[in-house]
């Protein structure tokens, strides 16, 4: 909407555009005064920046606006490119977006105030038709400034996660992460907890009609925002809707982590799994920077045993799977244990069966677990030691028959 003829709004008997531009520096500081009074953000900016750069965008912005009043026309695209600019600096700033518009809003109201006390009844049209004009203005303005506000601000996330990255990548790979660290802007701490991380899906994942892509994305962004809100410093990650894995800084060394550190972080993956709206299952190690490869590596072993054993879900570090984690390393002994429930394979019913008799430790509690009478339970327990020559019944069988368990979920790596 360009250049149209001059409207000729008048207001106290003037022209409205001429009265303005008379006024335009003392309304500019009037303006500036206003903003900082009611916007604490721009109160905290040093004063050159205010006398200076500030003020230069109030007065552009005045003088755009008046032009708007003398022609009818809305801003030129070299007005707003300008008001693009001076938002892209704000968001350098880190002033927020809200706080950006409402300081032209501001301004709109200043310059308002300053003009209805000496409209005169024969001007109530041209007041109308002016307010009319204005909400077009501040139409055209407001997404301008919101559009370069948010190109930089994706700029910056785009450098800043390409920065995150390649420390992760540094990190993971054993390379010397201090110089991408420095260039990222972050200091590396004493010590990094690594997680990796299984997400279920969210039920919205499964729903009909839903784009599980979409879902799946949205859970994402919850689990790494309250990952991020929970944990002081940079938190890295590398994660899917599926899992990942993160780097969570702290800043104790990793011989001094304490039972309640770890607790702690426990708290903060249930909350983190509740804000996701999915389970989580996490293996974990500590390491520092430099060793953050074993630790990933290690937290990967322990989140396949934790999963493969059929463990509910939450956080797990290596002593948790102590036993299990041994029972899993490759060799001949692990494929030999594993064998050891052949002739239970296919029989889903009698393995159950096993496991939940040697998790409860009883025939009554088997029996309730399983929804069976305690002579089923019995039965079943008979038909596994004559298939298998070992007795869960018995106490010097026992350990072997929770061993070939393990070996035979790490083999197939499939939960029991």
């Amino acid at each position: 909407m360009t250049g149209d003829k001059d409207p000729g709004f008048r207001i106290g008997g003037r022209p409205l555009a001429e009265r303005l531009t008379e006024v335009l520096p003392s309304l500019a500081k009037t303006v500036l005064s206003e903003i900082v009074l009611r916007i604490p953000e721009y109160g905290l900016l040093p004063a050159e920046e205010l006398s200076g750069d500030i003020t230069h965008v109030i007065e552009q912005n005045l003088r755009s606006f008046i032009d708007t009043l003398r022609t009818g026309a809305t801003p030129t695209r070299r007005e707003l490119d300008f008001l693009r600019e001076s938002a892209a600096r704000r968001a350098e700033e880190g002033i927020p977006i809200d706080v950006v518009l409402t300081a032209y809003h501001i301004g709109i109201q200043v310059v308002w105030a300053s003009l209805t006390p000496d409209a005169r009844p024969d001007e109530v049209a041209d007041v109308l038709a002016v307010n009319a004009l204005t909400l077009r203005y501040l139409e055209v303005v407001t997404p301008a400034v919101g559009a370069g506000y948010l190109d930089e601000r994706r700029t910056m996330f785009d450098d800043e996660r390409s920065a995150r990255h390649t420390v992760l990548s540094a990190l993971l790979d054993g390379e010397p992460a201090e110089v991408a660290a420095g260039q990222a802007g972050l200091r590396l701490p004493p010590c990094y907890i690594v997680l990796a991380a299984s997400v279920g899906a969210h039920p919205d994942e499964e729903v009909d009609g839903v784009d599980p892509l979409v879902a799946g994305r949205r859970k994402l962004r919850r689990l790494r925002v309250e990952l991020e809100r929970q944990i002081r410093g940079t938190v890295l990650t590398s994660l899917t809707p599926d899992g990942g894995l993160a780097l969570l800084p702290h800043e104790t060394a990793v011989d001094e982590l304490s039972t309640r550190d770890w607790a702690r972080l426990e708290r903060i993956l249930a909350d983190v799994a509740r804000t996701a709206g999915a389970e989580v299952i996490a293996g974990t190690a500590a390491a520092e920077p430099s060793g953050v490869p074993a630790a990933a590596r290690l937290a990967q072993d322990v989140l396949a045993v934790a999963t493969g054993s059929g463990r509910p879900p939450g956080l797990y570090r290596l002593d948790d799977v102590l036993l299990e984690y041994q029972l899993s390393r490759p060799g001949p002994a692990l494929d030999r244990l594993a064998t050891r429930l052949t002739p239970l394979e296919g029989n889903e019913e009698l393995l159950q069966t096993l496991k939940t008799f040697l998790d409860r430790g009883g025939r009554r509690q088997t029996a309730a677990a399983l929804h069976v009478h305690p002579n089923t339970v019995d039965y079943r327990l008979r038909r596994i030691a004559d298939l298998t020559g070992l007795d869960p019944t018995r106490l010097e069988h026992i350990a072997l028959l929770n061993a070939a368990l393990s070996a035979r979920a790490a083999t197939r790596s499939k939960p029991l």
